[in-house]
């Protein structure tokens, strides 16, 4: 090993925003137990290209011992991730699939001699950002609804306010890969003629990750799609 420039991050600074991670072009920044980690020292080259997007100024490059910057093996570890990213749709369960035509169960709550029964707004199959194709028929000429995982759990009203004549992606801006939102957004993008796109994501730092992701993916795309950004309060209500 020799003495060498190599990322340094402060985990105090860092709030796991991960803007950092899509600005690692080596794959060397991940999201771990909610905190930019260098994963790796022969991933990191040290020359600071994720520098001026951490908001918090959480990231630093100094000299220390450290493994050689291995080209190699950064090909290698991006092409793993890649084929994990492919292998993930192999699932039966991630068959492409309409609701529209399928009887959908009402879900019922009682309390005293009040009952209320509410219907899944759901039309479509599957929702992970991650495992929805880009050219998924559904999401043709479709108004989208990119949720945050953590808003339909807050927001008690979310079928009937926001998912209700919508297709939906869901997905985790924190502990998931940014840059492959950013990349399979502009896809969907460029590949559908979407009507409108509305943005739920929770008040933590974190959460408007997503909503970065999707500014990013449109101008790669070249598009112009209206869109409404819906922040939603760890106590439930919308901001």
């Amino acid at each position: 090993m020799a003495i060498r420039n190599i990322v340094k991050i402060d985990e105090d600074k860092c709030n796991g925003c991960g803007l950092c991670v899509p600005a690692c072009a080596e794959g060397a920044i991940q999201i771990v137990d909610g905190k930019a980690r260098l994963i790796a020292d022969r991933y990191c080259d040290g020359l600071g290209a994720c520098l001026g997007h951490c908001p918090n100024d959480a990231i630093t490059i100094i000299k220390r011992e450290a493994e050689e910057f291995d080209e190699e093996a950064v090909k290698e570890h991006l092409a793993s991730r890649k084929q994990s990213s492919h292998m993930i749709g192999s699932c039966p369960g991630s068959r492409v699939m309409s609701l529209e035509k399928t009887k959908r169960l009402e879900r019922e709550a009682e309390s005293g001699d009040l009952k209320i029964s509410i219907r899944s707004q759901l039309t479509q199959w599957p929702v992970q950002l991650m495992l929805v194709p880009a050219n998924a028929s559904f999401l043709q000429n479709a108004d989208l609804l990119l949720t945050a995982d953590c808003v339909p759990f807050a927001y008690a009203n979310y079928h009937l306010d926001l998912l209700k004549g919508k297709k939906v992606l869901v997905g985790c801006p924190k502990l998931d890969d940014l840059q492959y939102y950013v990349g399979k957004l502009t896809d969907i993008f460029r590949l559908n003629d979407l009507r409108s796109i509305t943005v739920a994501y929770m008040e933590v730092p974190c959460c408007s990750g997503l909503v970065r992701a999707v500014r990013e993916a449109m101008k790669n795309a070249g598009k112009s799609i209206p869109i409404d950004l819906v922040q939603i309060g760890i106590d439930g209500q919308k901001q």
